[in-house]
């Protein structure tokens, strides 16, 4: 370390830039995550910390306003961590649903003409439905352009691929 004392001042500055920055973070963090509590530690800690260095000349309290942000940071990064697993499990958890209406009410706007009333057909999990015999049409339903299969061009749900994609 005492190669770095010639830096002494550059990493001195270079500190107290730091620890406005992890303030300024936690309040725009605050924005999304509305816990006043941690907000108010965070700022607390900075200001332990400039307090420490030009107050009250104390090394204890310079540490203490540290360890305050890093308890901060990894509170809230611990929170946004547990949440993303849930998100995350929540979406693997989540069932497709295998049953779409093809016809004329399907809700989205897209539909066969020449169906007159809306045909609910179940779809398979692992693979996507290109062509489908509907009743009332005289061949068979192809996709549209751009869409894998025919429920994603005319169902009322997206085909189970997508839906396991968050597609709807």
């Amino acid at each position: 370390m005492g190669a770095l004392g010639a830096y002494e001042s550059q990493l001195f500055v270079a500190a107290q830039v730091l620890i406005a920055v992890a303030v300024l973070g936690h309040a725009l963090a605050y924005l999304q995550h509305r816990k006043g509590w941690l907000l108010g530690l965070a700022i607390l800690s900075g200001v332990a910390v400039f307090g420490g260095l030009y107050l009250l000349r104390s090394e204890a309290m310079i540490y203490a306003g540290f360890a305050g942000l890093v308890a901060t940071s990894a509170t809230d990064y611990g929170a946004r961590f547990r949440a993303t697993q849930a998100s995350s499990r929540e979406t693997l958890l989540r069932k497709p649903d295998r049953t779409s209406g093809i016809g004329t009410d399907n809700g989205v706007g897209d539909n066969l003409p020449e169906v007159r009333s809306q045909e609910a057909e179940t779809m398979a999990d692992g693979h996507v439905l290109v062509f489908l015999r509907v009743r009332g049409l005289p061949c068979s339903a192809a996709p549209k352009a751009g869409d894998c299969c025919v429920f994603c061009s005319y169902g009322s749900a997206k085909c189970p691929p997508k839906q396991a994609a968050g597609i709807t």
